[in-house]
């Protein structure tokens, strides 16, 4: 990474889900202390000199109410908090096409949109016959997504790919047939945006799977091929977790509880 100029890296927290229990977070049985974190829903931003990726657009009003999810704040004003115009944004990774992540699609009029060809596959195919894998799903966003494809503004990608030095993208399923995660190089070295890889900081660390998930072995094979592109477990940044609000700091007092940075080591183990 010395020879390439590290991404800034922020997490924009805009929703919240409470009141989970156990069986919501981790599929079977044990006695885990955290086992009833409530759900923060995020979208972060990597952004240096030359380029700058979203990843993820998260959902607005409408599912919010319908799932019973609490809105903060719409991601694109979210971003536009640390300085971002959601009408200059050219590149966004979608890490996967779930509700929660890819429901603001048309708040980005200039976006192209980065996919593993297997999440369009899986998201339009057979699997969403049945109603328990096509929950997650939203079909207006898939809707909209199709419609972008069709507007020459998805770019797809199977398995790895470097969308840039210093960034790319990963397929590890599991969660979906095809999430991604996203591996940022920041100044306190190499960064994993695991989204849904990983919900919670328990799962990836006990191999307790999430429940909403497609293949269970791919989710725990996805916990090594995580762990295998950060530079230690400290720089795993979980999809959900309320803890990563509390383990790193706001980029200023205005942004308090709000937003944080990841180019930054934690104030204290998350193991």
């Amino acid at each position: 990474m010395s020879a390439v100029e590290p991404f800034e890296l922020f997490a924009l927290r805009y929703a919240r889900h409470t009141g989970r229990r156990h069986g919501d977070n981790f599929l079977g049985t044990g006695d885990f202390h955290d086992s009833n974190s409530d759900l923060e829903y995020f979208v972060w931003i990597a952004r240096r000199s030359d380029r700058l990726f979203l990843i993820d657009t998260g959902f607005a009003h409408e599912a919010a109410k319908a799932r019973g999810r609490e809105l903060l704040r719409l991601p694109a004003d979210g971003i536009r908090l640390l300085g971002v115009d959601p009408d200059e944004v050219e590149d966004i990774v979608i890490t996967h096409l779930h509700y929660d992540h890819a429901g603001t699609l048309g708040a980005f009029p200039r976006a192209r949109f980065h996919v593993q060809d297997a999440e369009a596959a899986y998201a339009t195919g057979r699997c969403m016959c049945y109603g328990a894998l096509r929950h997650p799903y939203d079909v207006e966003d898939v809707v909209a997504f199709v419609r972008h494809l069709y507007g020459g503004r998805v770019v797809f990608h199977d398995g790895d790919a470097e969308l840039a030095p210093g960034l790319s993208v990963h397929r590890v399923g599991g969660h979906t047939d095809g999430l991604q995660v996203v591996r940022v190089g920041t100044r306190r070295g190499w960064v994993v945006l695991a989204s849904d890889a990983t919900h919670l900081y328990g799962n990836i660390k006990r191999n307790a799977p999430f429940p909403a998930v497609y293949n269970v072995g791919d989710m725990l094979e996805g916990y090594n091929i995580v762990r295998r592109l950060a530079d230690s477990e400290a720089h795993i940044v979980p999809g959900h977790d309320p803890l990563v609000m509390k383990l790193y700091p706001a980029p200023n007092a205005a942004l308090e509880g709000i937003a944080i940075r990841l180019d930054v080591m934690p104030k204290e183990s998350s193991a």
